[in-house]
């Protein structure tokens, strides 16, 4: 092989005489440090360097080091330099008073109101109560006997034979000390509101109370029920004989002359308890024959089929004899045949109780039921031998 024909087939080169770099040899400018070539002759006639000046070592110029950062630290350095540049802008301007703080504004929160509800307060009845009043002694005495005793005290047997545990016969002997029980007082109701003159009369007569509807006429009303147009005016307090509509109109019962049609009952409410007045509670009869009558303060004015029951009962006798009967009247006279038949003093109970008519039984005896309140229950004492 020729190694001068491989040799000259090279390109020619030339070494930059300033930074050593190796280039072209027709190259007029180094590419590294830009200097620049002259022609050939032109680098002929400048002095050659030596042998020792051609040593990289001693050529070459120091290169200052070169630092390579990747891109994940490249852009962190870059934030940090930035928010550290604006944090030394800030605070400069803090100082000139060129940054204001920011005001707070307050946020209206919405808060809920409690609302209390008042409570109704229910304002108690005062009612009266009676206080029981304690028991008297009392001595017996030589031919004192319980009737007598009671007698003297306004006070039952039954009451005495209980306060004393005694038997039932009532035996008594002188000297004995009894404990006499005292009767309860009465106590006096409250008085209540008046009622003005045709209030009166319409509670104790009774009403029905009828809506009045559309097709309705006064004169109508009045037929259905058999009751004058001038009763209900007044009854109602009409100026004319105009009815609205919806309105309520009072039908005084006790005021029909012939039943009108309903289809329905048409009885009045429950009656209250009759008030007992004579005789008093404890009060003594004798034999001397004189009557005994009951007394009661009416309830109202009873209908046709209503009327009051009179029981009477001797309780002395304990599974006795008993007296039931129904008047119409406030007073009933206790039948003579109704005295005990020996002498010695009987309790006799009674009580009153408004009562109506139901039905009859197949001979044509009336039915009662319960009407209204029985009326408390009073005893007097009747001794004697019952007149044949």
């Amino acid at each position: 092989m020729n190694l001068n024909s491989e040799a000259s087939k090279m390109p020619k080169t030339k070494i930059c005489p300033t930074c050593g770099t190796r280039m072209n040899e027709t190259a007029t400018r180094c590419l590294v440090c830009g200097r620049t070539f002259g022609s050939a002759a032109e680098d002929a006639g400048k002095p050659q360097r030596s042998a020792s000046a051609k040593t990289p070592g001693l050529n070459r110029k120091p290169r200052l080091p070169e630092v390579t950062l990747s891109l994940p630290i490249a852009a962190g350095l870059a934030i940090l330099i930035l928010g550290a540049g604006a944090a030394i802008v800030f605070f400069m301007l803090q100082q000139t008073g060129r940054v204001v703080e920011p005001t707070a504004t307050a946020t209206n929160t919405a808060t809920a109101t409690i609302t209390f509800t008042p409570t109704t307060t229910y304002t108690p009845t005062m009612e009266m109560t009676a206080t029981p009043l304690a028991p008297i002694e009392y001595t017996v005495k030589e031919g004192d006997l319980c009737a007598s005793i009671a007698a003297l005290f306004e006070v039952s047997i039954p009451s005495i034979v209980l306060e004393n545990n005694l038997s039932s016969d009532c035996y008594l002997s002188p000297g004995q000390v009894l404990m006499i029980p005292q009767p309860t007082p009465t106590v006096t109701p409250f008085p209540t509101g008046t009622l003005t003159g045709s209030e009166a009369t319409l509670a104790a007569c009774g009403s029905y109370d009828y809506v009045v509807a559309n097709t309705d006429t006064l004169f109508g009303i009045a037929l259905n029920f058999g009751v004058s147009t001038d009763i209900i005016r007044e009854y109602n307090g009409l100026a004319n004989d105009i009815v609205v509509a919806g309105s309520t109109i009072h039908i005084p019962l006790c005021e029909r002359v012939t039943p009108g049609p309903t289809s329905t009952p048409t009885n009045p409410p429950p009656y209250e308890a009759p008030n007992l007045l004579l005789p008093a509670d404890g009060a003594s009869y004798n034999t001397s024959g004189e009557t005994i009558t009951l007394q009661w303060a009416g309830v109202g004015t009873l209908l046709e089929n209503e009327a009051y029951e009179v029981n009477i009962e001797d309780i002395t006798e304990g599974t006795g004899r008993k007296l039931v009967d129904y008047v119409k009247d406030t007073k009933y006279i206790v039948p003579i045949s109704f005295r005990p038949s020996d002498p010695a003093p009987h309790a006799i109970k009674w009580y009153v109780q408004p009562v109506r008519q139901s039905g009859s039984q197949e001979d044509g005896t009336p039915v009662y039921t319960s009407a209204g309140t029985r009326s408390a229950s009073r005893t007097f004492i009747w001794s004697g031998v019952a007149v044949q």
